[in-house]
């Protein structure tokens, strides 16, 4: 347990992980009414929309409405996700606190299913996105592999894939003289056990030491938290994380997929275990009512049903 981190940054995704997979249509307002309150928490950065086809995704149809709508709380980063230039230039039209990001997956299969190329033509796509950004001045903050665990169309994934992809993300990088500060391994459809976690991590670890590492993790088959607690004994100290469990992939290929882990449920685990997050548990908790009545059905999150220990304690 020695390497617990002391504090973890929370990556909040709800807004954009959650209402890009509702069925029904969500209200842009009900969006923005939940990012606001999101902002009241003490998180530090909130994913609030996707720049994607509405065509495929049309949850996001709304991403530029949205984001103008936002009314901005000082210190609190609101970001977007995109997946290719053209989606980074509809960001830039709106008050969003844009970084470059890179994402490869380590399943060439979800890659055709996700970003509509396989890895070679998704490396040179992201060439010219990262000339895009290094034109326009717009730091490059991360990168991801997403399907580094397993994937519903391919299967699992050696760790040995994982480290080749990184090793690509870092040489896209190096061609720019780009430096990398933070690279995330994603649990995307939720195959990931403490075991694969404990793996993967390790076999980037060993050949660059020095990389800072985050996790994006779903609970789709309820190891998220035994995931988060594998990362955290090995000093990870970035999550990605949806407000009561809120979301799933699209493109999962399965029709169980399930949300990012959830923000509060992490972030109690964490200040129950003496790691700070920096958040206030009980503002989490009425986001998550929140965001359970604009979806209209229940959510996984456990504990704005439970409540925190603080009232119980003696």
């Amino acid at each position: 347990m020695s390497d617990l981190p002391r504090r973890v940054h929370l990556h909040e995704e709800g807004p954009r992980e959650g209402f890009q997979m509702e069925a029904g249509p969500i209200a842009s307002a009900d969006k923005v009414r939940l990012i606001e309150a999101l902002a009241r928490t003490g998180l530090r950065e909130i994913q609030c929309v996707s720049f994607v086809n509405p065509g495929r995704v049309p949850g996001m149809a709304d991403a530029e409405l949205v984001a103008q709508s936002i009314r901005k709380r000082q210190g609190v980063r609101y970001t977007g996700l995109w997946l290719n230039l053209r989606g980074m230039q509809r960001a830039l039209g709106t008050p969003l606190d844009i970084e470059g990001t890179v994402s490869v997956s380590a399943s060439e299969a979800f890659s055709v299913r996700n970003y509509g190329k396989g890895t070679a033509a998704l490396l040179d796509a992201q060439r010219t996105t990262l000339a895009f950004c290094v034109e326009h001045a717009i730091a490059v903050t991360r990168a991801s592999v997403t399907t580094a665990f397993g994937c519903n169309l391919e299967g699992a994934i050696c760790a040995a894939t994982v480290v080749e992809r990184v090793s690509q993300l870092l040489g896209l990088m190096d061609e720019f003289g780009l430096p990398l500060p933070i690279l995330r391994l994603a649990d995307t459809v939720g195959w990931a056990q403490p075991n694969a976690i404990a793996s993967a991590i390790g076999a980037v670890r060993e050949r660059w030491p020095a990389l800072r590492l985050g996790l994006h993790l779903h609970d789709t088959r309820g190891t998220a938290m035994a995931n988060a607690l594998m990362g955290l004994q090995m000093g990870i100290d970035t999550f990605d994380s949806a407000c009561a469990g809120l979301g799933g992939c699209p493109f999962a290929g399965h029709t169980g997929a399930a949300g990012n882990i959830c923000t509060e449920d992490l972030a109690f685990m964490c200040e129950e275990m003496g790691i700070d997050t920096g958040v206030d548990l009980e503002a989490l908790i009425e986001c998550a009512r929140l965001a359970e009545q604009i979806v209209g059905h229940p959510l996984p999150g456990k504990l704005m049903r439970a409540g925190t220990l603080e009232r119980l304690r003696h």
